[in-house]
């Protein structure tokens, strides 16, 4: 069996190392492709591999069309939109993710662009205190969760909005659980957004929804730049001069965001949510790990189509 590690944003080599004695001690063969710059590398590096490890790539019909004998492909990390699901299940590939090991990375991630807008960003301008502001989670994963009991260090009051998750779930961790989506953005002058991508969630965060936001509303984006309205942002930007907007997914219209508003916006250079030698690390065992018990006994745990 051939295990093929492709990434075009590498694991640490910590990571990388784990991985290999992971699947070496499985008796199988560890492949690298790491910084490569075309598709046509990797469609090439997939050609005899029975198990995919990727980390932002993207597989695609294409890739797996290449990949005669493909078994599994595991994301490492949370999200897992760019594998093409429909394609995988045709073919009989399964896809796993990674619940959970990035999750601590991208939560600190969130609090501290909280911070860096909270205080000017360090411009030497006064700023506020994330002290008695409410901070409104929108879904409560294990991001949210995380997101939720840092922010009580700063002493802010935590709100939450997940229609998948019981009130009693979220009340028990001292968190106001709401009944609405609106009701969320109404109360919250910070809104922490973790909601995944898909055809009912693309484009919700809207004019309309961000409108109902406090004075001084800012919403920080460590999910997926679709879900954003990013016309309807732009628009409520120019309306209402107190909006701000940091993300971790850099949108589509981010020079016209920032030459237009650059005081109240902040885009990592890079999607920077996972890159912390902890989750590159974790994530990286763990899909090692999900990939052996798979092949050898089945186990389909965090499987997603």
């Amino acid at each position: 069996m051939k295990v093929l590690i492709a990434t075009e944003k590498p694991f640490a080599p910590e990571a990388v190392n784990g991985i290999r004695e992971i699947i070496e001690q499985a008796n199988y063969e560890l492949a690298l492709l790491e910084n490569y710059n075309d598709k046509s590398e990797l469609l090439a590096a997939v050609a005899d591999v029975d198990a995919i490890i990727i980390r932002s790539d993207k597989i695609t019909r294409e890739v797996m069309d290449a990949a005669k004998q493909l078994k599994i492909v595991v994301r490492a990390g949370a999200g897992y939109d760019n594998v093409d699901l429909a394609a995988a299940t045709e073919k009989g590939v399964t896809v796993m993710n990674t619940p959970g090991q990035n999750s601590n990375a991208v939560a600190e991630l969130a609090l501290g662009m909280m911070v860096l807008k909270a205080r000017n960003k360090y411009s030497g301008k006064a700023g506020t205190e994330l002290k008695d502001k409410n901070l409104g989670i929108h879904a409560y994963g294990n991001v949210g969760r995380l997101v939720g009991n840092i922010a009580k260090g700063f002493g802010m009051k935590i709100f939450a909005f997940d229609p998948f998750v019981d009130k009693s779930s979220i009340e028990k961790d001292g968190v106001t659980a709401l009944d609405s989506v609106e009701a969320l953005y109404e109360k919250c002058q910070y809104i922490s957004l973790h909601i995944p991508a898909n055809d009912k969630t693309k484009n919700s965060i809207n004019y309309n929804l961000l409108n109902l936001m406090p004075q001084n509303g800012t919403l920080v984006n460590t999910a997926r730049k679709e879900v954003v309205d990013e016309d309807g942002l732009l628009k409520l930007m120019e309306d209402r001069n107190d909006i701000g907007y940091l993300s971790d997914i850099a949108p589509d219209a981010r020079e016209t965001f920032e030459q237009k508003y650059s005081d109240r916006v902040f885009f990592t250079p890079k999607k920077m949510g996972a890159q912390t030698a902890e989750a590159n690390i974790n994530a990286g065992l763990a899909s090692a790990n999900q990939i052996v018990g798979f092949l050898k006994n089945g186990v389909t745990t965090y499987k997603v189509n």
